[in-house]
């Protein structure tokens, strides 16, 4: 290369779309905020599938009664640890639409256990949008209405039945409900005690900064576990499961705020400094107004990501709970009451469809963690 090619400038004036086509940074810079957070998480194809399938059972909540083939604790005295029973649309060649097999219960003497057998010669066709078992839809009116029911006089368990008959399937969705809903509610103490201490500890510093540093570190040097079984092993039995179920939530979101508060102290304790913070002060803003309109939504970002990665830790609570038999209890159902069936090992290992709650408890923390490290890469302003 000569001299002059090195000191050549191109005289065709920049165009700043020019990079649009070929992936680029330079477009990105003059993107509105939204969309380019949007765009960097539907890059992340994990996060977008949870986000999905965190959605799908979000929206299912509502109908649990509808979805479910037979009430929570709707008891088939004839099939105490029923096999799941396989859906099936071709029989003897032909196709017949979705039907399933009748079992018949034989004992076994050997194994002291019930075996199943299935009639393959009589396939039982499935009902939909069908009457069924009666409920009370939202608690508000009687309904019987099913999307799938089984045969009349037939049987479907879908994912099995528990020791006392009860479809294993159906418990699961009704315990969906609860198990799901309180970690929105735990988060949601969590989220107002957290950003209200951390708040004020950022802003005012001196002796209120004090005075919930050691407040958090009270709480954190507190063994998790054994402050969860104390705190819940004073609920009293005689309440309600609805009431168990508010004590449960508020527990959890007490004993998680911490975290969050030490987060939102040391991000306003940078904040406070700030030019938009001075001049908010100098025209009289009151520091309630100062914290709530202009410093919280500068690292909105931040609660929106520990939020979504709060939550699995609170389904995990209330499941070991509920599994240890301080949680939730009978006839509430959740998937942590659920576990608490499954503890004899002996049981599992002759019908281990009794464990299958263990799944979408899998499930749902893995999808909730995706989508938590999603919005983390797409908020990040340094990505």
């Amino acid at each position: 290369m000569s001299r002059m090619d090195e000191h050549y400038v191109d005289p065709t004036p920049y165009d700043p779309n020019a990079d649009a086509d070929t992936g680029g940074a330079r477009p990105e810079l003059d993107m509105p905020t939204g969309k380019l957070i949007r765009r960097r998480f539907f890059r992340h194809k994990l996060a977008v599938i949870s986000a999905l399938f965190l959605g799908f059972l979000y929206l299912c909540l509502p109908f649990v009664e509808l979805i479910a083939p037979y009430g929570a604790n709707e008891r088939q005295a004839d099939f105490l640890y029923a096999p799941p029973q396989g859906v099936h649309f071709v029989h003897e060649g032909e196709f017949v639409g979705p039907f399933v097999y009748p079992i018949q219960a034989e004992p076994d003497l050997v194994n002291f256990k019930w075996d199943y057998v299935q009639d393959r010669t009589t396939p039982q066709k499935l009902r939909f949008f069908c009457s069924g078992s009666e409920y009370k839809f939202w608690g508000l009116f009687e309904a019987d209405t099913h999307i799938v029911c089984p045969a009349e006089g037939g049987t479907l368990f879908l994912l099995g039945a528990d020791r006392l008959g009860r479809d294993v399937f159906s418990r699961l969705v009704y315990g969906a409900r609860i198990s799901l809903t309180v970690g929105l509610i735990g988060i949601a103490i969590s989220l107002l005690i957290g950003i209200s201490l951390g708040g004020l500890a950022g802003y005012f510093g001196g002796w209120v900064d004090a005075t919930v540093q050691r407040m958090i570190e009270v709480i954190r040097s507190l063994p998790e576990l054994p402050i969860w079984l104390a705190l819940s092993a004073a609920v009293p039995p005689q309440w309600s499961p609805v009431a168990v179920f508010f004590m449960i939530s508020i527990i959890l979101g007490l004993l998680d705020w911490p975290g969050l508060a030490r987060a939102v102290r040391s991000k306003l304790l940078s904040l406070r400094e700030e030019e938009f913070v001075r001049a908010a002060e100098l025209i009289g803003a009151k520091p309630t107004r100062v914290i709530r309109t202009h410093l919280v939504p500068n690292f909105m970002s931040h609660i929106v990501v520990s939020a979504s990665l709060s939550i699995p830790a609170m389904i995990l609570g209330e499941t070991a709970l509920s599994f240890l038999g301080l949680g939730l209890r009978p006839p509430a159902v959740s998937w942590g009451v659920m576990l608490n069936d499954a503890q004899n090992l002996t049981v599992v290992e002759f019908y281990p469809w009794v464990a299958s709650a263990m799944i979408p408890v899998m499930l749902v923390v893995l999808a909730f963690n995706f989508l938590g490290d999603g919005l983390r890469d797409a908020m990040d302003p340094y990505s």
